[in-house]
């Protein structure tokens, strides 16, 4: 099976490293800006600011119109299933499978992050056959530059990604993880009780 033509589930529910990635669900719409309505997150991820209820809405719906057409996945960080405390991505693109993620501000400080990059790695390795799996990220984010080292991820040695977001310049490393390394990855963490340890800010791209 193709990891960049074959279909996503109607439905996902992902476990592992202590959370639950779940679909987002119309339940969540009034918690997501308290999530989202970030300065950091404004500033280092393409999502929209100020993030209200219809900023939620628009972006429930867009998740929906992504999974249908193949391209990506959006789901809810959680610890049990419940109320959500961010989102990790998951999208397929000509450069790779790349893993993106947003953590709301009070729930930092919880290696939420690197877990849900972890366990979405896991399923793209697994379910969807990916080879590689990437995070594309602004170097001088040095919160996601220790996510990624710390969820296994390596820089690559490839040109920088260039653009213009929200107004302002960016140019984004891209880190790699491949299956063999994701294996050895969550055997050294787990080694090192990961639930004990935190990260600064725990905001990547999105």
């Amino acid at each position: 099976m193709s990891s960049t033509t074959s279909s996503f589930p109607e439905r996902i529910e992902l476990s592992g490293e202590g959370l639950v990635l779940r679909d987002w669900t119309e339940a969540d719409l009034a918690a997501m800006p308290a999530l989202f309505d970030d300065p950091d997150i404004a500033y280092w991820t393409p999502i929209v600011s100020p993030f209200d209820e219809a900023a939620a809405r628009a972006r429930l719906d867009r998740d929906r119109q992504l999974r249908a057409e193949g391209t990506t996945i959006l789901l809810a960080i959680t610890v049990d299933g419940g109320a959500p405390l961010g989102e990790v991505m998951l999208r397929r693109a000509l450069e790779g499978t790349e893993i993106g993620y947003a953590i709301g501000p009070a729930h930092r400080g919880r290696g939420l992050a690197a877990r849900a990059v972890r366990v979405m790695a896991s399923y793209a390795f697994e379910q969807l056959g990916a080879g590689q799996v990437i995070l594309e990220l602004e170097p001088e984010n040095a919160a996601s530059v220790a996510v990624a080292t710390k969820a296994g991820f390596r820089l690559l040695d490839v040109p920088l990604i260039t653009g213009e977001e929200k107004g302002r310049p960016y140019a984004l490393q891209t880190w790699g993880l491949l299956l063999d390394e994701h294996d050895t990855a969550v055997t050294h963490e787990t080694a090192e009780a990961l639930s004990e340890r935190r990260d600064p800010l725990d905001c990547g791209p999105c």
